[in-house]
């Protein structure tokens, strides 16, 4: 092991420290008031929300895989994975920074056009991240495990713990999985952006604060992209041992 695998080590360890702790009380304040409003919600606006979710989400999945490219990336080094991976999530933060902009300021109907457009580049860049680190898209697994890295990124502090032992045992856990649970998967994730992108509706800040707001979700899902593969690839070099 390389002086920088070393140093990797000792980034997850931090990394995933950060990740497992408790939330703010702000936040937990704001997730126990989305709980309730969510309670308010008949089961049959939950279906429908679920349903028009998980079929976004289902062809995001599609139309991304269609577009990254399926040669993988002669890269023979962590050290360059990593950094081929910064550079790309530089490019679509950057994207995701001029289209939060710019439906922010185009009133209540462009901010609620942002939802599957940010989507669509969330999912865009965590294909991107799964190629660059050697794994092959194509195959229904590698798609299941994109989901949970999505999960994991935008969870409440429970799901966000159960989510972490999922990714950090992925070879053990996959047979578990044949379908996600989409109505948690939706909720979780609606739960997570939900107030920030309602600021994103208000005339005179949207474009500000959705330019703000894409380029920090997008800097979070890179974090968690990032070390999520990177315990992979430690996983699957321990394997060949």
């Amino acid at each position: 092991m390389n002086e920088y695998e070393l140093l990797v080590i000792r980034e997850i360890e931090d990394w995933k420290r950060q990740m497992v702790k408790r939330s703010s009380i702000l936040n937990r304040l704001s997730k126990k008031a989305q709980t309730k409003v969510n309670n308010w919600i008949p089961d049959k606006v939950h279906q429908m929300l679920t349903e028009s979710i998980k079929n976004m989400v289902k062809a995001t999945l599609i139309g991304s895989n269609l577009t990254t490219k399926k040669s993988h990336y002669t890269l023979n080094t962590l050290a360059e994975m990593d950094e081929l991976l910064m550079k790309k999530l530089s490019i679509y933060r950057k994207t995701a920074v001029v289209e939060g902009a710019g439906t922010g300021a185009g009133g209540i109907l462009l901010g609620l056009a942002d939802f599957p457009l940010l989507l669509s580049i969330k999912m865009k860049f965590l294909f991107e991240a799964a190629s660059i680190y050697g794994y092959d898209t194509s195959e229904y697994e590698e798609r299941l495990f994109i989901l949970h890295v999505f999960k994991l990124a935008f969870s409440s502090d429970e799901k966000r713990r159960e989510t972490m032992e999922i990714v950090e045992n992925w070879d053990q856990r996959k047979a578990g999985f044949i379908e996600m649970d989409w109505q948690e998967f939706q909720q979780e994730y609606r739960d997570y952006i939900d107030f920030v992108k309602m600021l994103q509706l208000v005339p005179g800040i949207g474009a500000a604060v959705g330019a703000y707001a894409n380029n920090n979700l997008l800097e979070h899902l890179g974090e968690v992209a990032k070390n999520a593969y990177r315990i992979r690839t430690f996983k699957t070099a321990q394997k060949s041992e």
